[in-house]
């Protein structure tokens, strides 16, 4: 479709091109921001695992301790939680629940204004919907008080016009499920990435802490 035939397109669809529009690129912009924002925390979550796994498993805790208090990432959050109830009491059950307080925190962080996308992308298929009624229903207005041998071609054209909104509505909404079912993906990964962190973390901190009182 050429630039010409779009804009074509476009303007024969009526005003709920419009607003449809709008949705679409509110529902991009949020997905872009997310996309980066999500990668941008993986990224630093996984940075921030590889220097500290090692710190942990040579029982090192006050260094990863402080490791992780100066990381600003979700991981170094979540581990610093754990690692400060480690320092006091020394107990698994407490550190643990120290770090799924942490990611109670961290997921809302996770998923904010990701569900916008599919409530956008879901408002554009609407939207080109009630574009297509209306605009059905002004078709069917106009043919009942035209001439008889103009009726078919009056309603065909005007029928032609009044999907346009909704092929524009299901093209803006497309794309936007899709960008929606990627984000939950990439968050459901990261989430996964804490749990596994977490259970590592716990393991390395008991089975040093066992050696030690084996040892002692």
């Amino acid at each position: 479709m050429g630039f010409y035939s779009t804009v074509a397109f476009f303007q024969k669809g009526g005003v709920f091109m419009y607003p449809i529009l709008l949705a679409f690129a509110v529902g991009m912009a949020i997905a872009f921001e997310r996309w980066v924002e999500l990668n941008r925390i993986r990224g630093a979550n996984q940075k921030m695992w590889n220097l500290l796994h090692p710190v942990l498993a040579e029982g090192e805790f006050d260094k990863a301790r402080e490791m992780a208090t100066k990381d600003k990432s979700s991981l170094a959050q979540m581990l610093g939680m754990g690692l400060a109830r480690q320092g006091a009491v020394r107990r698994r059950e407490d550190i643990e629940i120290a770090m799924e307080e942490s990611m109670m925190e961290i997921i809302p962080q996770l998923e904010k204004r990701t569900p916008y996308v599919a409530l956008l992308a879901n408002i554009a298929t609407l939207l080109g919907l009630l574009g297509t009624i209306m605009g059905l229903i002004q078709a069917f207005t106009a043919v009942s008080n035209a001439n008889p041998a103009e009726k078919a071609d009056l309603l065909s054209a005007s029928i032609s016009v009044a999907m346009n909104t909704t092929a524009f509505g299901l093209m803006s909404a497309i794309p936007l499920l899709l960008f929606h079912a990627k984000l939950t993906s990439t968050t459901g990964q990261i989430v996964d990435s804490l749990e596994m962190a977490s259970v590592k973390a716990l393991n390395t901190i008991s089975n040093y802490s066992k050696r030690r009182f084996d040892g002692s």
